[in-house]
């Protein structure tokens, strides 16, 4: 709520409550002696993969009208915004990453006309370019809507006839990406009130049939991941060429060391970087990452660089600090490693999505036995009424990635969690062990440790492509690697 009311209090023309009253002396010398400019901007390569995107909603949507918004800026304190990340659904769908923006899709009786709403540049017909927070003089030149029509392909429209757009949508044909934009949202009554995990009905439609259409990747969009993951391999490279193996370092130094690259190579790196020394790597989701490393502990890191166009790569890895994995610590990676194994060399179009997570599991299983702690058999464990193996692993084994880490998260469950795998599919595969500090049901010696490995699995009619494979994930060959890599010493990215 406190975002909201910040948000509300931001005047409509963009200025901020500290901007001084300007005397017209100077507002009028500011108006004059502008030269005007054009962006040298063509049609992107990428272009007809969003066409058929939208074709593809089009048609299974035949006579309604389609809106979909990627969002505006949010306030991170007082006046100054978090980063804008354009809504996925809407970049996958138009390849536009400015904030504010809003797709519309109008029947026009053989499928649908495609309309971009979208703050064009700072008029200089107005004080706009040099006074509001959105203005050119402040924030960069914005395109024209000719420029971002060249660009995406798409026609465009000024933001400020969205509302009367919006206001002849026919009530019963209209569905919304809801969640996204406040003012699409009240300008776009809901038709009823029938509720799906929130969102009315029909709306709710619209968002499975964009998460479904993103279960595929097209041949661009596995370049883009490939991309990333190449990305993300030179920043765990990175890394390892900074971490010391004889002394302790902070875990948001090689936080910010990874965040270097992606921010150099990408956009960003792709969701929050886990960072996890010792005991820290049982935390699934630690991302404080004020913590430290120490020789002859383990480190895991969870990292990706998201590139420039959104595809994210997903990666864990876990080192052995000064070098070595003593004997236990091998043996529980070992476990994890030959989970992983099992579960990447039964993917293949066909194959149940959660058969994945099962094989990986059977053999974290056996390997708890082995350990002594299972306190049944494993097909005891294994069994839906009981899974006391999870108290290690906790979390599922895969999830789909691309333009969201966790990507396709709107798809029904029969075609995805309990669904098949299909060509072009792209998950990861990432079983862990986690022995938390304060349990008393493992050996003293195992506590602390934890051990996770990710990476990120292309189907193909063939079977598995490990998108991520640059980076080694056998235990020997971590060791040799992280070698490799200290021998090389630190760099900069090129």
């Amino acid at each position: 709520m406190a975002e909201e009311r910040a948000q509300q209090s931001k005047p409509a023309d963009g200025t901020e409550s500290h901007d001084p009253d300007f005397p017209e002396a100077f507002l009028a010398f500011m108006r004059q002696g502008w030269r005007d400019t054009e962006l040298p901007v063509g049609p992107r390569p990428e272009v007809p993969n969003y066409a058929k995107r939208r074709a593809a909603l089009s048609a299974a949507f035949p006579g309604e009208t389609l809106v979909i918004p990627t969002g505006g800026e949010k306030v991170r304190a007082n006046d100054t915004d978090h980063p804008f990340r354009p809504g996925s659904d809407f970049a996958y769908l138009t390849g536009d990453h400015d904030p504010d923006s809003v797709l519309v899709l109008r029947p026009n009786g053989s499928g649908h006309d495609a309309t971009l709403f979208m703050r064009p540049r700072s008029s200089r017909k107005t004080d706009e370019f040099f006074r509001s927070r959105h203005g050119e003089l402040w924030v960069g030149r914005r395109h024209t809507l000719g420029e971002k029509s060249t660009e995406l392909g798409l026609p465009t429209a000024d933001l400020t006839e969205l509302d009367a757009a919006l206001a002849n949508c026919a009530p019963g044909r209209t569905r919304v990406l809801r969640g996204f934009d406040a003012r699409v949202d009240t300008a776009v009554r809901p038709y009823d009130d029938a509720r799906a995990e929130g969102q009315p009905a029909r709306d709710r439609e619209l968002a499975i049939a964009i998460s479904e259409l993103k279960l595929v990747k097209d041949e661009w969009e596995i370049a883009q991941l490939q991309e990333a993951c190449d990305a993300t391999v030179r920043g765990f490279e990175d890394v390892a060429r900074a971490l010391p193996a004889d002394r302790s370092v902070s875990e948001r130094l090689l936080e910010g060391i990874f965040a270097l690259r992606a921010r150099h190579e990408g956009n960003e790196v792709g969701y929050n970087s886990i960072v996890g020394a010792g005991e820290h790597a049982t935390i699934l989701h630690w991302v404080h990452n004020h913590g430290a490393t120490r020789p002859g502990d383990l480190l895991l890191m969870d990292m990706g660089v998201e590139n420039r166009h959104l595809y994210t790569a997903d990666v864990t890895r876990v080192l052995p600090v000064d070098g070595r994995f003593t004997p236990l610590q091998r043996q529980v990676y070992d476990a994890v490693h030959a989970a992983q194994q099992a579960g990447i060399d039964i993917i293949k179009p066909g194959v149940a999505f959660r058969d994945v997570h099962l094989t990986a599991m059977r053999v974290l299983a056996e390997a708890l036995k082995d350990l002594g702690l299972l306190p049944v058999s494993v097909d005891e464990a294994m069994d839906p009424a009981s899974t006391v193996y999870r108290r290690w692993t906790l979390h599922g084994t895969s999830h789909m990635l691309g333009i969201d880490v966790h990507d396709c998260a709107n798809a029904r469950k029969e075609t995805y969690r309990d669904g098949p795998l299909g060509e072009g599919y792209v998950l990861t595969v990432e079983p862990g062990l986690y022995f938390q500090p304060e349990d008393e049901l493992v050996p003293e010696e195992l506590r602390g440790i934890g051990v996770r490995i990710e990476d990120d699995i292309l189907v193909t009619a063939a079977g598995a492509v490990n998108l991520s494979a640059g980076l080694p994930r056998a235990s020997h060959e971590v060791e040799t690697w992280l070698a490799e890599q200290r021998e090389a010493g630190p760099r900069l990215p090129g």
